[in-house]
């Protein structure tokens, strides 16, 4: 089978046209350039990386097409920092392209690490094609929502060919990883049936595949033909997400027997993937109680042979309607803090609406604050300095170095500006009485001027 670079007409990336994939030449032993800016990115030894890629532990999502086009690599794994991605896309009630762009935007000069395209209404590819084209940051999609559109049937009307032409064609335009739900076969289905659940299935992919396979008769076409699946990924180098169709949409149901036994199905997908050299990232729940997440966690890095985890939220309560970018942060900082490598950002608008820019906003520097929270408690290399810096900005009432270390410095910077103090260097809660201001003029060995009148 040929490679993708070489029906581009070109060479293999980094020199071997028998090696296709960052998995590939890890464990040949090679470093490539990817490993190298990753290693330099976190402050690693570039065989630090190159030794996780090897063992699954870290995955470097980079389409060979899109590193042509100007990706810029990242890895998500075991002793990386946690990454971010956001997700965004055009539906069938709100087709409006120009506000995707905006959010394509918001994402990249907010600190995104990926942008999930999960447009599922009508002719998607070129909106896609224009991602990859455009954005330095690592693409990701879901086939699935894709299918109908793309092959102009109906679901019950797709055949295994059809899903995986839709599965190529992302491949082909340059998708760094793709979330398949690979994972929700006839047994899965089985032990869902036989145990039941509050709510059900909520993956939108592993939804239509359960109505695809339970109309049909037939076993899920992703998991049947996962050689196949398989050798289109490695032929792009994509990194397979394996999907969770069952993870929990509710308390109730997590860490339950339904998500046990997928993740126990994936866990065997995995060892396959990385049998032929592809990489790849497990995706997780969904809603859990605090108390529950480090122990799903550390499930999924037995069960998935230490592959990294890529999770949505988690949701620690399923009241918080309205705020879910709060619910899920603080679910987030307690999954990465145990070891989950990659968070999915949840906006305001989560279970309401399909999410605005300001949404997307709002969710991403929640979810950035999440990981970057959890960075600092796992030790990641230079977690910690900013904030140390912005301490040392704050003890010198030094507000422009204050916006500089910031997460969201235009929000920090609008809402100082626009309640000014009378007392300067200081801000509109304490005036006079700043504490900051009063410790320094002591040190400093001047008068502490409190005359509040």
């Amino acid at each position: 089978m040929s490679t993708a670079v070489e029906k581009l007409g070109g060479q293999a990336p980094r020199g071997e046209k028998n090696l296709v994939t960052q998995l590939d030449y890890a464990r040949a032993g090679q470093i490539t350039p990817e490993m190298r800016a990753v290693a330099e990115a976190e402050r690693r030894d570039p065989e630090f990386v190159r030794a996780g890629v090897a063992a699954g532990r870290i995955a470097i999502p980079a389409n060979v097409r899109h590193l042509e086009k100007g990706l810029v690599p990242r890895g998500v794994g075991a002793g990386l920092s946690t990454k971010v991605n956001v997700n965004l896309g055009i539906s069938g009630d709100v087709a409006d392209a120009s506000m995707e762009w905006k959010k394509v935007g918001t994402a990249e000069k907010y600190g995104a690490d990926a942008i999930m395209d999960l447009s599922n209404s009508g002719k998607t590819r070129f909106f896609r094609q224009q991602l990859v084209e455009r954005t330095p940051l690592m693409v990701g999609t879901v086939p699935m929502y894709d299918a109908i559109g793309y092959m102009e049937k109906p679901l019950v009307e797709l055949t295994a060919e059809d899903l995986l032409a839709t599965v190529r064609a992302h491949a082909e335009d340059g998708v760094d990883f793709l979330t398949i739900h690979c994972g929700i076969n006839r047994r899965v289905i089985e032990t869902f049936k036989e145990t039941g659940r509050l709510m059900n299935i909520v993956s939108r992919g592993g939804s239509l595949l359960f109505g695809w396979m339970e109309v049909t008769g037939n076993e899920n076409p992703f998991y049947e033909h996962y050689d196949e699946v398989l050798e289109i990924c490695h032929e792009y180098d994509v990194t397979i997400s394996l999907g969770d169709s069952c993870r929990p949409g509710c308390l109730f149901d997590a860490n339950d027997a339904a998500e046990t036994a997928e993740m126990i199905e994936l866990g065997k997908l995995t060892k396959r993937a990385w049998d032929v050299g592809v990489q790849v990232m497990i995706e997780g729940p969904g809603h859990m109680a605090i108390n529950e997440i480090a122990a799903n966690v550390t499930m999924e890095k037995r069960l998935c042979h230490g592959a990294p985890y890529y999770v949505l939220g988690p949701l620690v309560t399923d009241v918080g309607v309205g705020y879910d970018h709060i619910t899920a942060a603080i679910g987030g900082a307690i999954s990465a803090s145990a070891g989950a490598d990659f968070l999915c950002y949840v906006t305001p608008a989560e279970h309401l609406c399909l999410p605005d820019a300001k949404d997307v906003l709002d969710g991403l520097i929640a979810t950035r604050i999440a990981a970057h929270a959890a960075d600092i408690a796992k030790g990641v290399p230079g977690a910690r300095e900013a904030d140390d810096r912005m301490a040392d900005a704050r003890r010198r009432l030094a507000w422009d170095e204050m916006w500089a270390y910031a997460l969201d410095p235009d929000t920090a910077r609008v809402r100082y500006e626009a309640s000014p103090a009378s007392t300067e260097g200081t801000c509109t809660m304490c005036g006079k009485m700043c504490a900051v201001r009063t410790v320094n003029k002591v040190f400093e060995g001047t008068t502490i001027d409190l005359d509040l009148e």
